[in-house]
């Protein structure tokens, strides 16, 4: 099963292609609309990405509480455990 460290790994590595500047390495601090520059469509599809990946299905309300891919990694971690 998968570690908090291993989701923002994971999530990291999806992000690289898409990140709008390289300025900066991805963190668990990384804004994904703000510093990736995701659009919501994006997020959505990042979503779904780690839903098909980890085997595990995000519930839709706790959206607006994630803007930072640590916040997205603790979630993955809590619903898987």
């Amino acid at each position: 099963m998968p570690d908090y460290n291993s989701y923002v790994q994971f999530i990291c590595n999806l992000l690289q292609t898409q990140q709008k500047s390289a300025s900066r390495p991805l963190s668990e601090s990384t804004d994904l609309i703000a510093d990736v520059g995701l659009s919501s469509l994006q997020v959505m599809e990042l979503i779904e990405k780690l839903e098909d990946h980890f085997d595990l299905s995000i519930p839709l309300n706790i959206l607006p509480n994630i803007t930072t891919i640590g916040d997205l990694a603790t979630q993955l971690h809590s619903l898987k455990h």
